[in-house]
């Protein structure tokens, strides 16, 4: 059974089909689209060159083709899905380079022509955080209250060592400011993410989402850096090449993003999508439904899902449902936990302290932190597949327990839980 709630299918975590269908009752889709705008990283404005991983498409490599007018843009593509999908919706995806980055009058007329088309029923629009000016703002705040408005920004990262040598050309703090004059207007905010990025851990990535989370965006887009030919990230990977992302890596990395970040936050996408025409690496990007299903493997083998983490509670569910009885005895010595506990044992059989008569009896117990010497004193009072659970706002120094068998988790917040079982206590 599938725990997570914004779902009507086994995945694990909040896909832009389920929101688009709940939202619209239809099924909705996203027509890509070359304005032919440029970019200020490119034009020397803010920089030149652009970032090192941006094709000459600037990200719009399925988009259509500039010398085409975006009527004939959408109506290509319109012809394809029409025949996959009857009384379809649609938004017009303004995604190739900063699509924000013209005069009003220039914009207005672009977007304008793609709502008057039929069953259109709203815009997606990528840009950058610096190159909203105030006069677009206020259209596009206009524009969100009679059609269905999205800006998506591109971050990538919150580490400003890896955004300079990706050529970002912008702050992390001119990209927080522009989230919050976007959403001062009511305009709903996607954001753009990479991992992979060269030299960044798992532990930078996983950074990177809790920060994000802490914004009011209403989507993320989740990327796998990939190396294009004719890219300046091309002629880096050659000279110096740097690790990339295994599939495991990239699927243990996603799914944990994913136990981090607000269920609410709508998955826009969860993998790269490059032209494998142009792709030096990673090669495995060319099976993205293998991908797609491995995350949801992943998912499910863990037993978690998209906001896990946000709560510890989950955690100690996770851990009691297969193991705790009606009849069992549980040790919370926090007092803390009784709501939750109370769903698997009476009340009577829990206890705030193990007391020698118990000796054998105990499923569980839950405490604070403690050191060895107070694990050893309650080894004796558990049964033979009982464990203790040490839940800790206090960061532990893992190195107390290397003598032992745990599994460590850590929990947005602060929290931190060290789970020990007895079975494996024996020291090493």
């Amino acid at each position: 059974m599938n725990p997570f709630l914004y779902t009507n299918h086994n995945k694990r975590y909040h896909t832009l089909d389920y929101f688009y269908k709940k939202k619209f009752n239809s099924k909705v889709c996203k027509i890509s689209l070359n304005a032919g705008f440029t970019c200020p990283n490119i034009d020397g404005t803010v920089g030149t060159g652009g970032c090192i991983y941006c094709s000459s498409k600037g990200s719009g490599d399925f988009a259509g083709k500039k010398e085409d007018s975006l009527i004939t843009q959408f109506h290509t593509v319109k012809k394809i899905l029409d025949r996959k999908w009857k009384n379809c919706l649609y938004i017009g995806y303004f995604q190739a380079h900063t699509n924000t980055y013209a005069p009003l009058s220039i914009l207005k007329e672009k977007y304008e022509s793609i709502l008057t088309i039929e069953n259109v029923i709203g815009l997606s629009i990528a840009t950058r955080p610096d190159a909203i000016q105030d006069d677009v703002l206020d259209y596009l705040e206009e524009l969100s209250k009679r059609t269905y408005v999205t800006i998506e920004l591109g971050l990538q990262t919150i580490h400003e060592k890896t955004s300079i040598f990706i050529n970002r050309c912008h702050t992390l703090q001119c990209f927080e400011e522009c989230v919050k004059r976007l959403r001062k207007g009511n305009i709903n905010v996607v954001v753009h993410i990479i991992n992979g990025l060269p030299y960044e851990t798992k532990d930078m990535m996983i950074e990177t989402i809790k920060y994000i989370n802490k914004l009011d965006i209403q989507g993320i887009k989740i990327h796998m850096l990939h190396i294009l030919k004719r890219t300046k990230l091309e002629r880096i990977y050659q000279d110096k090449p740097f690790p990339i992302l295994t599939k495991e890596e990239y699927v243990d990395t996603v799914c944990t993003e994913l136990e981090y970040l607000r269920p609410e936050i709508v998955i826009h996408r969860i993998t790269g999508d490059p032209d494998m025409n142009d792709l030096i690496e990673p090669s495995w990007l060319d099976k993205k439904l293998c991908i797609l299903n491995d995350i949801d493997k992943e998912l499910e083998k863990r037993k978690t899902y998209q906001g896990f983490r946000l709560n510890k509670n989950n955690l100690i569910r996770q851990i009691l449902d297969p193991i705790i009885k009606n009849k069992d005895y549980v040790i919370d010595t926090t007092n803390t936990y009784t709501d939750l506990l109370i769903t698997y044992v009476p009340k009577k059989n829990i206890l705030s302290t193990p007391t020698p008569d118990m000796r054998g009896k105990i499923t569980t117990i839950i405490t604070s932190y403690i050191n060895t010497n107070i694990i050893d004193s309650y080894i004796t009072t558990l049964h033979n597949n009982g464990f203790i659970l040490i839940v800790t706002r206090q960061k532990p120094n893992i190195n107390l327990y290397k003598n032992y068998h745990i599994n460590y988790y850590e929990f947005e917040n602060q929290i931190y839980i060290i789970k020990i079982d007895k079975n494996t206590l024996n020291k090493k």
